[in-house]
């Protein structure tokens, strides 16, 4: 890796535009302090509109650095496509999410968008993550039963649960949603990202979103399944240029999740 890439990424990190800070709602839980990373545990963590797993053998501070690539690439995205109105802006608005993590350290390998095709007239979009993980990590030991305990956690929590605040505020605007579901796994040759990319759009307003029943007539669910391959180097180069440009929105976008 080059120094010419190093310095094209740090360049891209401090110039890139993000939202201004967000105004805070009375009454609104905070979501508290992240529980500190541990490499010697799973863990999850929800970053906006991500809900981001790890398995054991992601370094704490791959953990760290992987959190503030997502909540960085997430607020360039919004800052350039705000509220998605349909589908074309979802899709518009995960064009710039991933174009962010290609500038920073991460070489995407995506599959593109798909439509989600169920036979029964209604059911959950926790069900069709479900089929949408299970089909890209077949034959992956260990990630997909660490997915879905993730999944139960989620759906064991209250709707006021500092996470669901978080998640719901990011990935719900009016009558469509969008929500990321990565796996931070590891092989001989390398940390990765499984990012799972999801789009909704619905006659009706979306509530609960990773919960949320519809029926087939009246929504469309659009997936993704990308692996983005992590360039260490590249990434820990950019590290304290990220964790500055994200400073001031960490404690407002980032929840950790006990599984």
């Amino acid at each position: 890796m080059s120094t010419q890439d190093v310095a094209k990424a740090r360049s891209f990190v401090r110039q890139v535009a993000l939202p201004a800070g967000r105004p805070k709602t009375r009454g609104e839980p905070a979501p508290g302090e992240t529980s500190p990373f541990d490499a010697a545990k799973q863990q999850a963590a929800v970053v906006g509109s991500d809900v981001m797993s790890f398995v054991k053998k992601i370094t704490a501070e791959q953990r760290k650095d992987l959190v503030n690539a997502s909540l960085l690439a997430q607020l360039v995205a919004n800052k350039k496509v705000q509220a998605p109105e349909d589908l074309d802006g979802i899709l518009a608005w995960y064009k710039q999410y991933f174009d962010v993590m290609s500038q920073i350290g991460f070489a995407i390998q995506s599959k593109g968008f798909a439509k989600y095709t169920e036979k029964a007239d209604t059911f959950e979009a926790h069900e069709a993550i479900i089929d949408v993980v299970k089909a890209a990590l077949a034959g992956v030991p260990g990630a997909l039963p660490l997915v879905l305990k993730t999944l139960e956690s989620l759906k064991s929590m209250s709707e006021d649960s500092p996470w669901i605040t978080v998640f719901h505020r990011e990935s719900r605007s009016a009558n469509t949603a969008r929500f990321q579901l990565s796996l931070a796994d590891s092989e001989p040759t390398g940390s990765f990202l499984n990012v799972f990319a999801f789009g909704l759009t619905a006659t009706a307003t979306v509530t609960q979103v990773l919960f949320f029943k519809f029926k087939k007539n009246e929504s469309t669910l659009q997936h993704n399944s990308s692996k983005l391959t992590i360039n260490d180097t590249v990434l820990a180069a950019v590290r304290d240029d990220i964790a500055l440009k994200i400073t001031k929105f960490s404690k407002d976008f980032v929840a950790g999740l006990d599984i």
